[in-house]
């Protein structure tokens, strides 16, 4: 029942996040919540970039760059490396934490060069050439549209702009997936790669324990109308009304103080000791940070059929865009790009089952690696308080192997 009611409360929120689109200023702070990716990196004395790259099917993506730590030499040539977010997140994850914690800075301290995609649909890329995002035309997309044609054109415009012939790659979640997509579709990308770190790697889900995912998968043909009705073609887009509830309701003095902990615990695994309960009003000033109803019911599909596989439009629509009755399982043996998997025992998202699977199938594994903390779960990969000392750190030494 305690499970059953904190679906119920994330849902709450969901339905809350979608509708809302607008709040008046007079009832905006000025903390972190409000800032944008490159004005928190900014703020924190960092040097930050804006790109925007194109993908081939006309998407326009907000790349953020720290193209190195605080007050180093700008001119000397740094290693590379894309940071890739998950589902329902932002380039912003990867610095709310604050320079010492973030793993973005913790990296540009270490001397990369370090860059921060944003999905199609996602905060920071919610633009097309030429389709209006308020249409359903520009959502048809999921996590297979950003492994295919997102990932190879922010790849292809790190290397044009660095001179760097390979990058590393580091993903998390829906991050993860995308490079596999990526691998297997299009290999001549793992040249490109010098290693790649999946972050609670997602590919097989039949062992996941995410109440709300499993009843989104439960759902079958029915959850793309509940998600349509929720919010359009659009999934969680970023809603000032949700980081005024963060603020008034989630920081750490007040009285619901633990419900939006827990709610967050229901969807990745509980761990309160990881989480800085401070930083709840900053954080919900970036998550949800939107996306396609595709990109959850495609994950719905993948718990349902126990495959890591492309879309499934149904049989009569397989047969005309696959060929088949079925949609074809992707070939990650042909994901040849070093990679290492960074898995953790309470995450409830990424079951080390499922990370074992992945692992006997990939071209290339270099590593399975268990965070050593027992609750770590599927958001203290971003979040942690101790995320340098149990995983970025672990992850810098294995770069510099490369």
């Amino acid at each position: 029942m305690a499970q059953l009611q904190m679906t119920v409360a994330v849902v709450a929120l969901c339905l809350v996040a979608a509708y809302a689109r607008h709040l008046p200023p007079s009832l905006r702070d000025d903390s972190d919540a409000n800032l944008s990716t490159p004005e928190l990196i900014a703020k924190y004395g960092y040097p930050v970039e804006t790109h925007t790259v194109k993908t081939s099917d006309g998407y326009l993506l907000g790349v953020h760059r720290i193209p190195h730590g605080k007050g180093m030499d700008p001119s000397v040539p740094r290693p590379a490396i894309l940071v890739q977010h998950g589902m329902m997140s932002s380039s912003a994850d990867w610095v709310i934490m604050g320079p010492g914690t973030a793993f973005a800075y913790v990296l540009a301290d270490a001397g990369y060069d370090v860059w921060l995609g944003n999905a199609r649909g996602h905060t920071g890329s919610r633009a097309h050439a030429t389709l209006d995002p308020d249409s359903a035309d520009f959502w048809q997309f999921s996590w297979h549209e950003m492994g295919v044609h997102d990932l190879p054109a922010v790849i292809d415009y790190i290397i044009q702009e660095t001179g760097e012939e390979k990058i590393f790659y580091a993903g998390h979640s829906m991050g993860t997936t995308m490079f596999y997509v990526m691998g297997s579709q299009l290999p001549e990308y793992n040249n490109k790669i010098r290693a790649m770190f999946s972050l609670a790697p997602i590919a097989f889900m039949s062992h996941m324990k995410s109440p709300l995912i499993q009843l989104l998968s439960d759902l079958g043909d029915a959850v793309q109308w509940l998600l349509e009705l929720m919010g359009g073609f659009e999934f969680l887009p970023h809603s000032d009304l949700l980081s005024y509830i963060g603020g008034a309701l989630c920081n750490d003095e007040a009285l619901f103080a633990d419900v939006c902990t827990n709610a967050i615990f229901l969807v990745c695994g509980f761990d309160s000791e990881q989480l800085d309960q401070s930083m709840m009003v900053a954080i919900l000033g970036h998550v949800p940070a939107g996306g396609s109803t595709m990109e959850y019911i495609h994950y719905g599909q993948e718990v349902t059929s126990g495959h890591f596989r492309q879309y499934d439009h149904g049989a009569i629509k397989n047969l005309v865009v696959y060929g088949q009755l079925s949609p074809p399982d992707y070939d990650l043996s042909k994901v040849t790009a070093p990679v290492f998997l960074h898995y953790s025992d309470n995450d409830w998202l990424a079951a080390e089952v499922d990370v074992t699977e992945l692992s006997q199938k990939l071209g290339n594994l270099q590593a399975m690696v268990k965070v050593p903390f027992a609750k770590f779960n599927h958001l203290d990969y971003l979040w942690a308080i101790d995320g340098p000392k149990l995983l970025y750190n672990t992850i810098i030494e294995e770069m510099n192997r490369y």
